[in-house]
């Protein structure tokens, strides 16, 4: 990951969600992983978020859920993505989500969802997923 390759992934949390202890912690490991993030922190709106990754041009963004909001932003998050252009940039989300969300977060586009993962499982997926893409 190291080098002029460095991948840039946005790290944020949508809506009134005040939990981001798990976000925080993520962009710190990812940044140790060689990462490039950008952490918005809190309170953030889709549309926001959008026009930051494109300005960033990151490579992925990822969103944390706490607050139960993934079913009503992540529809939200995704259109703006397709508004502003910008529908090859990946989404992945992590937080609690009830198990029959998974596939229709999948189906909204999100990469991949992460129900209740250790911070590991990202990486090593992350790791993955930017191995296969290259």
């Amino acid at each position: 990951m190291m080098g002029v390759n460095k991948k840039r992934i946005l790290i944020s949390k949508l809506g009134l969600d005040g939990h981001d202890r798990g976000a925080k912690a993520l962009a710190s490991i990812l940044k140790h992983e060689g990462y490039e993030v950008i952490y918005l922190g809190m309170y953030n709106t889709p549309e926001g978020v959008v026009k930051t990754a494109i300005h960033e041009d990151v490579d992925l963004i990822g969103i944390s859920f706490l607050s139960g909001e993934h079913m009503t932003l992540t529809p939200e998050l995704m259109e703006q993505l397709k508004k502003q252009d910008a529908e090859k940039i990946p989404v992945i989300i992590g937080g609690i989500f009830p198990p029959q969300d998974v596939e229709k977060l999948i189906e909204m586009g999100v990469q991949k969802v992460f129900r209740g993962s250790m911070v590991r499982e990202v990486t090593d997926y992350l790791g993955r997923f930017f191995t296969d893409k290259c």
